[in-house]
């Protein structure tokens, strides 16, 4: 039994690693964007190797502990919320790595207005992605609860954004490649809130062996 908790912290120990790979891609991707830092969209897409191999490794590990310890009752659900979670972070890892591409093209053009909203959007998705990991970590449902709380905020943002964005292209059609850049950043960091609200149900189905998807009532 001692070896299985063991095996169970090696677990933890290997989504925290990918965790801490996955938040450092998306502050580099936002200062990629914000600040126009070429060295920080290299970085981002350098790494992307590495959290690839590291969803893999979580992958069979996880799984070789279902077959090999059938685990039961809590023990279940930290593996299966640790899968679900692996994917997440992998799939977050992906949406750093299009911001990336898009902040090398935004290179080429000069800062239109809107980027000031997409440091508002930036910092509250940065905040949320903060508050999923603490909250798997620290087996917080209240901090959990509270990401889903910001997922709407998010969208409320994206799409005042998105009108913005749209009102400049209207106006000068010089904006329209930097404004179709900065709606693709946008809808990325939007995604990324989403797989951020995804690892806080999941943090919320593993301390409360309740699944609040699709149940917004229930997430209160």
């Amino acid at each position: 039994m001692r070896h299985f908790f063991e095996e169970l912290k090696v677990l933890q120990g290997k989504l925290l690693e990918m965790s801490a790979f996955v938040e450092v891609a998306i502050q580099r991707s936002i200062a990629a964007v914000l600040q126009k830092d070429s060295n920080a969209a290299a970085e981002v897409l350098r790494n992307e190797a590495r959290i690839n191999q590291i969803e893999i490794e979580i992958d069979d590990y996880a799984v070789k502990l279902l077959a090999l310890q059938q685990p039961m009752a809590t023990d279940l659900r930290f593996i299966v919320a640790a899968l679900k979670i692996n994917t997440d972070l992998e799939r977050m890892g992906d949406l750093a790595v299009n911001i990336s591409e898009r902040a090398k093209s935004l290179l080429e053009q000069p800062m239109i207005k809107p980027m000031i909203d997409m440091g508002h959007i930036a910092g509250l998705v940065q905040s949320m992605v903060r508050k999923s990991l603490d909250a798997f970590v620290t087996r917080d449902s209240e901090l959990a609860r509270s990401v889903l709380a910001s997922d709407d905020a998010v969208d409320n943002l994206r799409t005042a954004n998105y009108h913005e964005l749209v009102s400049f292209m209207e106006k000068d059609p010089h904006n329209i490649k930097a404004a179709l850049d900065l709606l693709a950043i946008s809808r990325n960091l939007e995604r990324i809130a989403d797989h951020s609200t995804n690892i806080a149900e999941d943090v919320l189905f593993l301390v409360k062996g309740v699944d609040v998807r699709h149940h917004a009532e229930a997430r209160g």
